[in-house]
């Protein structure tokens, strides 16, 4: 059998990923045509199709399913060879600022510090809470944040970015509602509910999302309290002050009188991403290289990833 070449076991993981050649080839910084011949050069060598082809993209075939796992494994082992060789034995030294925001991210905070302390102890690795994650981009951009924490959009496209979490987006209702025991709710149902949102500032992706969705609901929604992070607007919601949208990765926050419901429809997705400079100092590439050991980039779900629907 021909030996696998490293970028054809790369394009295989990230159209896995995306499901979509446009998006894998801009990910990889390629032409399309360059995605589209590795992986019919890895079908060649492995002797079976990896992705079924549509109109709306690609999914993985029972083969492709199967290489998945052991393709990621040896794209993140190339990675660990290229760094141990740049690396030389030398201890890897200095400071990076790592930006979050809100509930959903804080649960990684943990593993990421502890796989950074045992793998780099020369590095100080600096956690900055942020208002929102929609400013993680201009914070990172300016160089006041080496690493941060934030949700897929077009703006500056000079940062390097990369998905490692597909968040649901929810509706959080209080136990007591009429349409609390529903397998899902469509936004229409509770156009004459009152709701409960971040503060109408710039860089709360949750609230934007969920008027985006209301307004292609036919309503505009009536905000009767604003509150400055998930754990106080979930407490609102079960105190019954009104309803909210949220996103699944706030399922962690225990709090009784609330359930979180899926909208109605296909699943929406927002997703999550860790941004960096793409001239990243050495201390830096280290710790992404971490994250994304920690943290993988997931499969793309089927559904509709709020965004990103091109």
């Amino acid at each position: 059998m021909a030996d696998l070449d490293v970028k054809l076991l790369q394009a295989f993981v990230v159209l896995a990923e995306e499901m979509h050649f446009t998006r894998a080839a801009e990910r990889l910084g390629v032409a399309q045509p360059v995605i589209s011949q590795r992986i019919r050069r890895l079908e060649v060598i492995v002797g079976a199709s990896l992705f079924d082809r549509g109109r709306q993209g690609a999914s993985l075939t029972a083969s492709g399913r199967a290489a998945l796992a052991p393709a990621k494994r040896a794209v993140r082992a190339s990675r660990q060879v290229i760094r141990a060789a740049q690396l030389e034995g030398k201890p890897v030294l200095g400071s990076v600022n790592l930006g979050y925001a809100g509930a959903s991210s804080r649960p990684w905070l943990p593993p990421i510090a502890r796989a950074v302390r045992n793998e780099a102890p020369g590095i100080e690795l600096k956690l900055r809470s942020m208002v929102y994650a929609g400013s993680a981009r201009s914070l990172v951009a300016t160089g006041e944040l080496d690493m941060a924490f934030s949700r897929k959009n077009a703006a500056h496209r000079d940062l390097d970015e990369r998905i490692f979490e597909y968040e649901r987006v929810m509706l959080a209702l209080s136990t007591d509602h009429p349409l609390a025991g529903q397998s899902s709710v469509g936004l229409e149902q509770v156009r004459d509910d009152s709701w409960v949102t971040f503060p109408d500032v710039q860089g709360s992706s949750v609230r934007e999302i969920g008027f985006r969705l209301a307004r292609q609901a036919g309503f505009t929604p009536h905000v009767a309290q604003e509150a400055p992070d998930s754990y106080t607007i979930l407490g609102l919601v079960a105190a019954g002050v009104g309803i909210s949208v949220t996103v699944s990765s706030v399922a962690h926050i225990d709090t009784p009188g609330m359930v979180l419901v899926p909208l109605s429809g296909p699943p929406k997705y927002l997703a999550a991403t860790i941004i960096t400079s793409q001239r990243p100092t050495r201390a830096t590439r280290f710790v992404r290289d971490i994250v994304e050991t920690v943290l993988p980039t997931p499969s793309r779900p089927s559904g509709l990833v709020l965004g990103d629907e091109t």
